[in-house]
């Protein structure tokens, strides 16, 4: 185990750290646009069928009084090809699981930044060409290539700024990582109102995202990456930048930086890998249970909000509501993340969204069901940013990576399969509520499974991860010290991966 103190010599959070979130916040709220852009893309199509009394027909007429022209509109996806317009969908969400995995591995590979300026370029060529597909099959492929740059956007930019803001900020940080995401998708109505044509609609929001073009000049890469990667003379040169703009004196960066490499050369610490959570009982289960929660989190909050858009009412104002909660639920989870345990408030967050997605399947349709699956997939949206630290939290640090790569991909899953179950309205009011309610509280009762890590020492080891939960009696977090003047000291563990 290497201590270095990086966030000694840089800052924990300063005016360079700020302008750094400025920067990947931009890139998230492009992330949010096209990840929910089915709901305006694929709204519920009305029409009629001129010569018969048949509900399909090879011709119809479009009621066109809300979108002009949407991609159910274009290619007539009614009747039996009506599952085409989830199918593009999940498409587009297992490009958002590869591109995960793949740009996860290329940025321990090749740094932070190459892979965000190629993820973002990359968002933007696929985004503006999909808006001009002559057909389904086209439009659908270049989706899936849209989805793997919003998967290399997500990943690559939540661990770049992981490795720059201080331990004492993490949680916070991690908390509003999500608001972009969240003002993207409430963005989509304004979007939406404003242009009804979905060309149109799908070429303004890849537009919108062409302010990612100043990743070119002013993205940094990580420095723990390049020390990582033993590219000292670099690491040096952005540390003593960064302590410069944040006002801190530089004279202490080539100092801690050359006893991190020396400490780096004395003391290997054994490599871990994916497998190495499935070997033991406590990992085993706890990398399981992780998986499912993600996956439930994922499936309620895409698949309701999904769900929320459709139902009676105005469409926009549904957007709002549903993505409203979600940006309030953002900022509430910040004191509750510091004050209460994870496993409670997952189990909490878990248990409430249940209850209120089962309520919908039994209440009229109309403002109380728009309002219950608000609050359902508020909880959701909560859950899913309490599980993000949680995870980092449980496993040790020779595997976390590992481990947050897995449980994302089940996330990935769990979007995948959500517009499905959304579109099952037609089959029943009922349907979908019940089906998204009933996983949510499965979820609550495995989560007791789980141990608490809130003020625990992070796991190091494997030993550590299959010891956590299985003592009675565990260290407290011991990372933070007081001086004498009260002010608190944070120092980051390092380990060489």
């Amino acid at each position: 185990m290497v201590q270095v103190h990086i966030n000694d010599v840089i800052g924990n959070f300063g005016k360079y750290h700020f302008w750094l979130c400025v920067l990947i916040f931009f890139g998230k709220f492009g992330t949010g646009l096209h990840q929910m852009a089915i709901i305006i893309l694929a709204p519920p199509a009305v029409y009629t069928c001129p010569n018969s009394n048949s509900t399909c027909c090879d011709d119809p007429v479009y009621d066109t009084t809300i979108f002009s022209r949407t991609i159910v509109t274009e290619w007539n996806l009614i009747c039996d090809k009506s599952w085409l317009k989830d199918f593009t969908q999940t498409v587009f969400q297992f490009g958002v699981l590869i591109g995960s995995l793949l740009f996860g591995i290329a940025s321990d590979r090749y740094g932070r930044k190459k892979v965000l300026l190629v993820s973002a370029v990359l968002e933007m060529f696929t985004g503006v060409v999909a808006a001009f597909m002559p057909d389904f099959w086209s439009f659908t492929i270049i989706r899936f290539f849209l989805g793997l740059a919003v998967g290399g956007i997500m990943v690559a930019g939540f661990v770049l700024i992981m490795e720059y803001v201080g331990t004492i900020y993490r949680d916070v940080i991690s908390n509003l990582f999500h608001v972009p995401f969240t003002l993207g998708h409430m963005a989509l109505a304004l979007f939406g109102y404003v242009i009804r044509d979905y060309v149109i609609f799908q070429f303004s929001i890849s537009v919108a995202n062409l302010f990612m073009l100043i990743y070119i000049c002013f993205l940094p890469e990580s420095p723990r990456w390049l020390l990582a990667k033993n590219k000292t003379v670099k690491a040096i040169t952005i540390m003593e930048r960064v302590a410069e703009i944040n006002h801190l004196p530089k004279n202490e960066v080539r100092k801690q930086v050359e006893t991190y490499q020396l400490q780096s050369l004395r003391m290997r610490q054994k490599k871990g890998n994916a497998l190495d959570l499935f070997r033991t009982p406590n990992l085993r289960s706890n990398i399981l249970v992780m998986s499912f929660i993600w996956f439930v989190s994922s499936y309620c909050y895409y698949g309701v909000s999904h769900y929320i858009s459709h139902l009676t009412g105005d469409i926009f104002i549904n957007i709002v509501a549903s993505s409203g909660v979600c940006l309030c639920g953002c900022f509430l989870a910040i004191p509750l993340v510091k004050f209460i345990g994870r496993r409670i408030l997952v189990i909490t967050f878990n248990i409430a969204c249940s209850i209120c997605l089962v309520v919908i399947a039994f209440i009229p349709e109309g403002t109380g069901s728009v309002i219950m699956g608000c609050i359902g997939v508020l909880f959701s949206f909560m859950s899913f940013i309490v599980v993000y630290l949680y995870c980092t939290e449980m496993f040790p640090t020779v595997v976390r990576n590992s481990a947050i790569g897995i449980s994302s991909m089940m996330a990935r899953f769990g979007s995948m399969v959500a517009p499905f179950v959304a579109g099952l309205r037609p089959h029943g009011k009922w349907c979908a509520p019940i089906a998204f309610g009933v996983f949510p509280i499965i979820a609550a009762i495995f989560c007791i499974l789980l141990p608490e890590t809130k003020g625990i020492e992070l796991p190091m080891t494997i030993e550590d991860g299959e010891a956590m939960g299985r003592n009675s009696i565990q260290q407290r977090h011991a990372s933070a010290t007081i001086d004498d003047n009260g002010e608190q000291l944070a120092s980051i563990t390092e380990t060489e991966q």
